[in-house]
């Protein structure tokens, strides 16, 4: 009876939008990868749905606190090899990832939630105290405000014009490659490749 109950609720729960898991897919993470990995992946899915009737505001703040508390690792430690941009999936089963993986899963659970996608980016921005390249979650709510920034170093969600640490480089979604020039949005090319790649293991693992 369990067992139906457990199918039954998996099957609603997996019937969404991405990233969502079938139930051969949860088997299979709790063969191949453990029961801490499936438990994981149980919990955000949870939590997404916990989430989803929030109002906008409490939407972006539990998501940017819910998945902070996974940990950082350098992708050299994670996939010897450095710049891996690792799927929300890859990242809920590893249990944590670089600075890109935070944003990556972020971008696709806030479209989840129902957010804009063209309102998000992916933003490569440099660290002026430290000289050091970082990537953040843009949110532009509308073109006369400044972006909201996700940063999976801070549990607070601030405009970029009073993140006074970081200096925003490129915005990236599948629309293309942008500069911020006068508060306006300038395409400077039509597709990045790192997303485009990403985007191909998404397809194949869905």
């Amino acid at each position: 009876m369990k067992l139906i109950v457990f199918l039954l609720f998996t099957s609603i729960m997996y019937a969404d939008t991405y990233p969502h898991f079938t139930e051969k897919q949860i088997l299979d993470i709790k063969t191949n990868n453990g029961s801490i990995s499936k438990n994981r992946v149980l919990d955000y899915t949870k939590n997404i749905t916990k989430i989803k009737n929030l109002p906008q505001e409490k939407k972006l703040n539990s998501l940017n606190f819910y998945l902070n508390q996974l940990l950082p690792q350098y992708d050299d430690i994670i996939n010897k090899k450095e710049n891996h941009w690792a799927t929300p999936k890859e990242f809920l089963i590893a249990g944590y990832g670089d600075c890109e993986d935070y944003v990556i899963i972020k971008y696709f659970s806030l479209i989840k939630l129902g957010f804009d996608e063209r309102k998000l980016f992916m933003t490569v921005v440099k660290e002026k105290y430290y000289g050091q390249h970082h990537m953040v979650l843009s949110y532009f709510e509308s073109k006369q405000k400044s972006p909201l920034v996700l940063d999976n170093l801070s549990f607070k969600i601030l405009r970029l014009k009073k993140r006074k640490d970081l200096e925003a480089e490129i915005f990236i979604n599948p629309t293309g490659v942008y500069r911020l020039e006068k508060n306006s949005l300038v395409k400077i090319a039509h597709k990045s490749l790192e997303l485009s790649e990403l985007l191909e293991r998404i397809k194949r693992e869905d």
